[in-house]
């Protein structure tokens, strides 16, 4: 108890590893050990101060409407640059029939976000309600989502090992570029965890894999994904210099933590 105490983000990965980890020898990867480890921990080291703390995060929908905008519209641009570059290089144009309709998507858009065993309604609370706003408190964005890109990558790893999720590890890159677009956007609209939701839940509602068959177009699409991603990522930090230098927007930092300038991840 002393050590989570004192080191509450380093206790919440190493649970959230065991947890999810635990499904492994069955070839499987439990994805809400994220999020109950983000309660265990905040349950006995804020009680429900720290949970209330949560549960405003991730209903706080009183931001800018450019930010849902933004939430849905980067995610969706990302995947249609995806297609037209592979188209570009020699991939055939997909069928119409291949694509769903503009309210099927926003179907699975909504379901993503309130699937209790999906990564976004998972990862959201966990990550960016409870670790990126403490981790901030008393370091920049950069230092701070440079930790969570380490520690969250390191959390999916079995996902690209084990054959039926049918992950290549060089997608880790994509789970490092994410990481830092969810963090400026987390920290843009206020520290709302629910626009990062609708975020997540959009990025991973679009399989464009599945567009072509197995082979060099399906192959090219994932290497291309992933370079999309990162190019996202790379823009956001070197256009959004000054931010990720300054200290964090005071509503997306935990007040209560600025003291505490010893907790580290390690």
């Amino acid at each position: 108890m002393s050590f989570i105490r004192n080191h509450p983000v380093a206790s919440f990965f190493v649970l959230a590893y065991v947890l999810a980890w635990a499904g492994i020898p069955f070839g499987s990867f439990f994805a809400p050990g994220a999020l109950i480890a983000a309660l265990v921990v905040v349950s006995l080291t804020e009680g429900l101060a720290g949970l209330k703390s949560i549960g405003a995060r991730m209903i706080r929908w009183r931001v800018r409407w450019i930010w849902y905008v933004v939430a849905i519209a980067v995610p969706l641009l990302v995947h249609f640059v995806t297609i037209g570059i592979n188209q570009a290089l020699g991939a055939p144009a997909p069928g119409s029939g291949q694509f769903t309709p503009w309210y099927g998507i926003a179907i699975v858009i909504g379901m993503n976000i309130v699937n209790p065993t999906g990564g976004p309604f998972s990862e959201e609370p966990s990550f960016r309600g409870y670790a990126q706003p403490r981790l901030q408190a008393n370091r920049t964005p950069l230092a701070a989502t440079a930790i969570m890109a380490a520690a969250i990558t390191g959390w999916h790893l079995p996902l690209f090992f084990i054959s039926s999720f049918g992950l290549q590890p060089f997608e880790a890159l994509t789970t490092v570029a994410v990481t830092f677009w969810y963090a400026w956007l987390f920290n843009h609209a206020a520290g709302s965890v629910l626009i990062t939701l609708i975020a997540h839940a959009t990025e991973g509602s679009i399989n464009t894999e599945d567009l072509w068959p197995a082979g060099v177009d399906a192959t090219r699409e994932t290497w291309l994904y992933v370079a999309v991603w990162c190019a996202v990522a790379v823009v956001l930090l070197i256009g959004s210099r000054r931010f990720w230098t300054s200290p964090a927007p005071a509503e997306a930092v935990e007040p209560r933590h600025q003291t505490n300038v010893t907790e580290t991840v390690s």
